[in-house]
């Protein structure tokens, strides 16, 4: 176990835990005493059907979603809704490689599939609130992922759905970007195969994460029109120590690769023998699929085709210059489009 104070309320904000005993994972492993971290808004009301689900990305925490997408102006509003953001397994406020103790601690952490984090998700909300159905479930990137497979699993429980950038069954070229994720750390010699002491003696290769991160998080246009400036950096090079370091250098370097495994096999079609189709047509959820425009590795044109499986769904692009990295809300006309859909969405009836 390491003591990492990134992990904590001061970064974070206040959360709580759940205790989910011992897990069994599809991978067949049991993950001793799993807990999940959370944070809640608004108030559950009697019936227990105003409750929106928002699940969290790889890196990310219930954190970017208090900050950005929820509160009275957003159509994620605390003042109407029950509004519940789970953080994955792995992310470090979870269960999580770096905060595991005993023979599951760091490299020894089992393998955790998108399909565990739904289960878990699920049984949060039924034993700690009653909840039986939820009127919206949404997420972006591997909160998509998730979405999607609340959906297909549980389709009686989800009233609609909006997956934010992300794929039900991950790509063989999303596959292999999130390799080099992967190697970009373990390949540091500070990694020490899981084993290293502190997130700094792997520096040089969340570094190299970083970097490749800046390369297909964000599009081409965002570089050729230098967005980084109105972010307040002065160079490109300002921006890559500033932002992008910054924000992997704190992180438990098997926390992210628990994430990346998890995302590069992220596939609803594991519930149906490998038949995507069958799968996302389970989906009873008034669905919106919403893709970024200039999302390099969850482009357009994958998310449509999976959308187009989806009966009576909507495709809904968001525009972005930034790409995939728009998910975190600094571009001015990001989040009023997110808010629109989101809203539309809820007023729709399921």
């Amino acid at each position: 176990m390491i003591q990492n104070p990134y992990y904590s309320p001061e970064f974070h904000g206040d959360y709580e835990m759940f205790d989910l005993g011992d897990f069994v994972l599809e991978e067949g492993y049991t993950l001793r005493d799993c807990k999940l971290a959370y944070t809640t808004f608004g108030e559950l009301n009697a019936a227990k059907d105003n409750a929106i689900l928002v699940t969290t990305w790889y890196s990310g925490t219930h954190q970017i979603f208090r900050d950005v997408y929820i509160g009275s102006e957003h159509a994620l509003n605390p003042e109407k809704y029950f509004i519940v953001v789970i953080n994955q397994i792995g992310n470090g406020l979870s269960s999580s490689p770096h905060n595991t103790d005993g023979p599951q601690a760091m490299a020894q952490f089992p393998h955790v599939r998108i399909g565990d984090d739904v289960r878990a998700q699920e049984q949060l909300l039924r034993e700690q609130f009653g909840i039986e159905e939820l009127q919206l479930v949404t997420g972006g990137s591997m909160g998509a992922q998730q979405t999607y497979e609340w959906a297909v699993r549980f389709p009686e429980k989800v009233k609609r759905a909006a997956p934010i950038a992300g794929t039900a069954k991950n790509t063989p070229h999303d596959f292999i970007y999130t390799e080099t994720l992967i190697e970009a750390i373990t390949s540091d010699p500070g990694f020490s195969d899981g084993w290293y002491e502190d997130p700094s003696d792997v520096r040089a290769g969340l570094a190299r994460h970083a970097r490749i991160w800046s390369v297909m998080g964000f599009s081409t246009e965002f570089w050729k029109q230098e967005q980084w400036r109105p972010l307040g950096f002065a160079s490109a090079d300002d921006f890559q120590i500033g932002f992008m370091d910054a924000y992997f250098q704190v992180m438990d370097p098997n926390d992210l690769l628990c994430m990346a495994w998890k995302w590069q096999r992220g596939d609803v079609s594991r519930n149906t023998g490998g038949d995507l189709a069958a799968a996302l047509g389970r989906v009873t959820a008034r669905t919106f699929v919403m893709p970024i425009s200039e999302d390099m590795f969850f482009p357009v044109r994958d998310c449509e085709a999976e959308q187009k499986l989806v009966p009576g769904s909507e495709l809904r692009v968001i525009e972005s210059v930034a790409g995939h990295l728009g998910l975190f809300g600094f571009e001015e006309g990001y989040m009023p489009q997110i808010d629109q859909q989101l809203g539309e969405l809820l007023a729709e009836p399921a």
